[in-house]
C-alpha cells in the first residue's frame, strides 16, 4: 500500500514515547475499575487529552470519553477505540505496579489499550498537517459484559457513522510485537444461559421419596455437550461451556434446587439461534424425563459476532507490514471464540479488530488473558501506538 507517511519514522517516534505510554499503562493498572463507572480512569484520560490539546467529551451516563482530532486536509473520519474496564480478579503477578484495589485487576490488557490510544493521540496531534480528515478517539468502559460499545452508540458515538473503525487488543498467546487480523468473522458471539432445576428435597437415605435435581443437572451437562456435536454444523462451529453448578447445603440432604450457568459462542447468527434453541430443548427434555421442573433463561446482554470488513482488515495487514515487516504480521486463518463488543461498532462502520501479541519473552506458556497472572510485554506497545496512528494517517 502506497503512503506518503514516513512509516519507519512514525514507529521510531512511537518508540521514543515508551516512557510516557508505560507510565500511563502502569497508573491505570494500579487502579482498576469495573463496568461502566470508571471515574479514575476517565479522569486520567481527560487530563492527558487536555494536556495534548485534544477536544474531548465525557459520557453522559457512563464513564466514556470521546476525543476528536481534525486534520489539516480533507478526508475520511476514522474511529479508533480502546476499552477501559478491568476484571474481578485477585492479582497474583507480583508486579511493583500491581492492583491497589482488592479483588480487581486489569487481566485483559485494557490498561495497555488506553495507553496505546493516548500515545497515538499524541502522534496524531504531532502530525495534524499530514492528517486527511478527522479521528474519533473512543475510550469505552464496560467491554467485559456490560455492553459499553452499544451504550456509547446510543449516546451518539456513530452519528454520523465514521468511514472506518479500528480497535486493537493485546493478547498473550501471540509472540510479542506480532500483529494479526483477518477479514470476515474474527471473534465469536457470546451468550450466557441459566438453567434452574426444581425438584423436591428430602433425606439422603431416601432418594425415592424426593426428586433429586443434582443427577438431573449432571446428566444435563453431559447431554448439552453431546447434543452440540450432533446438532451443529462442524464447519460453522459453536463452543458451549458450563462454568458454574450450584446445589445443596450439606452432604446428607437432597436439595430442592440446582442451577447451571454457562456460555455458548458461535460464529454466525444462524448457529447462535440453533444453539439457543438446543439448550432449551435439551434442558426441558431431560427435566421431563425425571419429572422435575426446569426454567431456562439467557440473562446476559449478548455480543454479536465480531465481523471484520474484508477490505478494512486487508488494509490493516498491509499497513502493519509496512510498519513492522512481513515476518511480524499474521493473516489469521481462523477466528477465535472469545467475544468483543467492538462487534457493535463494526455493524455500522467498516473496519477491523486487530490483535497485538504481548507474550513475555522467554515464557514457554504465558498466562492467558483473563488470568490473574497475566503479564504484558510493554516493549510491544509502541507498535500498537504507531499502528493506531498509521491507520488514521494513511489515506
Amino acid at each position: 500500500m502506497a503512503t506518503t507517511i514516513d512509516v519507519k519514522g512514525l514507529l521510531a517516534e512511537a518508540k521514543a514515547m515508551d516512557p510516557k505510554v508505560i507510565e500511563v499503562r502502569r497508573a491505570i493498572h494500579a487502579h482498576p475499575e469495573l463496568g461502566l463507572d470508571l471515574p479514575i480512569t476517565q479522569s486520567l484520560i481527560l487530563g492527558e487529552l487536555a494536556r495534548m490539546g485534544v477536544s474531548a467529551t465525557p459520557g453522559k451516563a457512563i464513564s466514556s470519553v470521546v476525543g476528536r482530532i481534525d486534520g489539516a486536509l480533507e478526508g475520511p473520519t476514522t474511529l479508533l477505540r480502546a476499552d477501559m474496564d478491568a476484571l474481578a480478579l485477585v492479582e497474583e503477578t507480583g508486579l511493583p505496579f500491581a492492583s491497589t484495589i482488592p479483588g480487581l485487576m486489569h487481566a485483559c490488557g485494557h490498561d495497555a489499550h488506553v495507553a496505546m490510544l493516548l500515545g497515538a493521540a499524541q502522534l496524531l496531534m504531532d502530525h495534524r498537517d499530514a492528517l486527511h480528515g478527522s479521528v474519533i478517539l473512543a475510550f469505552q468502559p464496560g467491554e467485559e459484559g456490560a455492553g459499553g460499545a452499544r451504550r456509547m452508540i446510543e449516546e451518539g458515538l456513530v452519528d454520523p457513522a465514521p468511514d472506518r473503525s479500528y480497535a486493537q487488543h493485546v493478547i498473550t498467546n501471540l509472540p510479542s510485537g506480532l500483529i494479526a487480523t483477518r477479514g470476515g468473522p474474527m471473534m465469536a458471539s457470546a451468550d450466557e444461559f441459566l438453567i434452574t432445576i426444581t425438584g423436591r428435597g428430602g433425606h439422603a437415605s431416601a432418594p425415592h421419596e424426593a426428586l433429586d435435581p443434582i443427577p438431573v443437572a449432571a446428566e444435563l451437562v453431559v447431554a448439552l455437550q453431546v447434543a452440540l456435536t450432533r446438532r451443529v454444523n462442524v464447519f460453522d462451529p459453536a463452543v458451549l461451556t458450563v462454568g458454574q453448578i450450584a446445589a445443596g447445603t450439606t452432604f446428607n440432604i437432597i436439595p430442592e434446587l440446582a442451577t447451571i450457568r454457562g456460555t455458548f459462542r458461535t460464529l454466525s447468527e444462524e448457529t447462535r439461534r440453533v444453539v439457543e434453541a438446543l439448550v432449551a430443548r435439551v434442558a426441558h427434555g431431560i427435566a421431563d424425563a425425571h419429572e422435575v421442573d426446569v426454567a431456562v433463561s439467557f440473562p446476559m446482554e449478548s455480543y454479536p459476532v465480531t465481523i471484520n470488513d474484508v477490505a478494512g482488515a486487508e488494509r490493516a495487514l498491509e499497513l502493519a507490514r509496512l510498519l513492522v515487516g512481513t515476518s511480524d504480521v499474521l493473516a489469521m486463518e481462523t477466528p477465535v471464540m472469545g467475544a468483543e463488543d467492538f462487534s457493535y461498532l463494526l455493524q455500522v462502520s467498516p473496519g477491523a479488530m486487530i490483535f497485538l501479541g504481548v507474550a513475555p519473552p522467554g515464557s514457554a506458556q504465558p498466562a492467558p488473558n483473563h488470568s490473574n497472572r497475566m503479564l504484558v510485554d510493554e516493549a510491544a506497545l509502541h507498535r500498537g501506538v504507531a499502528l493506531h496512528a498509521l491507520l488514521a494517517l494513511a489515506e
